[in-house]
């Protein structure tokens, strides 16, 4: 039987490595961890802890905003929503507020969805 133990990475598809990168980096503020460009395509990983963001650009990998998403926890949710309507960040699903969190859909350049994720205190 297969045993899963976690999660190893998610990945966005992208067409453009630098504009994505510009917007994961800039827009988002995250930092790469690991940066691969070889005959395959291109990788860029962005680590939090034990948990990994990815990025790749491949012929095999097509980006779709009804594809797997990833949903990035913020400290401050009203802050970082601010801050994308400021860089004119696309938006699929408006805030919103449920009975555990605070959350919110945008499109990357390549228009993956995105979710930016605030949980309650319990």
């Amino acid at each position: 039987m297969l045993q899963v133990t976690e999660i190893a990475f998610s990945c966005c598809a992208v067409t453009d490595m630098a504009r994505a990168r510009k917007f994961y980096e800039t827009v988002l503020g995250l930092k790469p961890t690991t940066v691969l460009d070889s005959e395959q395509g291109q990788w860029v990983e962005y680590e939090f802890g034990p948990h990994a963001l990815s990025l790749g650009s491949s012929p095999m990998f097509k980006p779709n905003a009804d594809g797997c998403s990833v949903a990035l926890e913020v400290e401050n949710f009203d802050e970082a929503v601010a801050h994308l309507k400021d860089q004119q960040v696309k938006f699929r699903i408006e805030p919103m507020t449920t009975p555990v969190c605070s959350m919110t859909m945008i499109y990357d350049p390549d228009g993956n969805s995105l979710c930016i994720h605030k949980r309650k205190a319990v």
